[in-house]
């Protein structure tokens, strides 16, 4: 399953927490301290660390949910034509 990230740099205090979590998907702004996401859709192998991110932020600025799987629709490239 995939998910999607988001941040919320208005709210974000610049704890850390989530950078020393998952840094593959998280840094820090070199000049206010501030969240930065490298990575919206990250890797299934890190949504684990990626969802204790979120529990640890103290300000609540982060964030995850569920993409919804990709499969064929109406009007989709895979699915077929409708007479």
């Amino acid at each position: 399953m995939s998910a999607a990230v988001r941040v919320d740099r208005d709210r974000c205090c610049g704890a850390g927490n989530c950078v020393v979590t998952v840094p593959e998907v998280f840094d820090q702004d070199d000049e206010d301290g501030l969240v930065l996401l490298r990575r919206a859709e990250p890797a299934a192998d890190t949504l684990d660390r990626v969802r204790l991110a979120v529990e640890l932020c103290p300000a609540g600025a982060i964030s995850v949910a569920p993409r919804p799987e990709h499969s064929a629709a109406a009007g989709s490239p895979e699915a077929p034509a409708t007479p």
